[in-house]
């Protein structure tokens, strides 16, 4: 019987992200949390002799989100310097998920062309015991550029 084994469920801290900002590493220190999707958008598709409509992709989008904890200067710089030259710094993401207590290993996806959507300027919030930031982006294209291995029990 193939089930998952609760030992090659992934933990959601095992892991580390980085942005290539200009040629620079910033390792993203504070991450909370890293999301980004694939968005298929489709064209209607229908015929004489059909009553149903059917949909074929046409294309796809790549955007997400990341939160960190607020403080980091790079991201506040890169808006400065937009509102000053007009120009973004060319930004690559790289995203690594790597428990070492799972049989999967490692999987690493790179997002090249990626556009920052929106950056907190200041935040401040009386509630808050640790002040956080999201901040959304787009992106041209991804890479993995290594794959989990299917989990032992699943037989890969």
């Amino acid at each position: 019987m193939s089930f998952l084994l609760a030992r090659d469920a992934l933990n959601g801290k095992e892991g580390k992200a980085f942005a290539t900002i200009d040629g620079r590493n910033v390792e993203l220190f504070g991450l909370k949390k890293f999301e980004a999707n694939a968005e298929f958008e489709d064209a209607k598709f229908t015929v004489v002799g059909s009553r149903t409509t059917q949909h074929k992709p046409k294309e796809m989008n790549i955007s997400g989100s990341f939160t960190i904890y607020y403080g980091t200067p790079d991201f506040i710089a890169i808006a400065h310097q937009y509102q000053a030259t007009g120009k973004l710094p060319e930004l690559t993401l790289q995203v690594t998920n790597e428990d070492a207590s799972t049989s999967v290993g490692t999987q690493t996806v790179a997002y090249y062309g990626v556009v920052l959507s929106k950056i907190p300027l200041s935040l401040l919030d009386e509630s808050a015991d640790f002040l956080e930031e999201e901040i959304s982006f787009t992106a041209s294209s991804f890479e993995p550029l290594s794959n989990f291995n299917a989990p032992v029990n699943l037989g890969g």
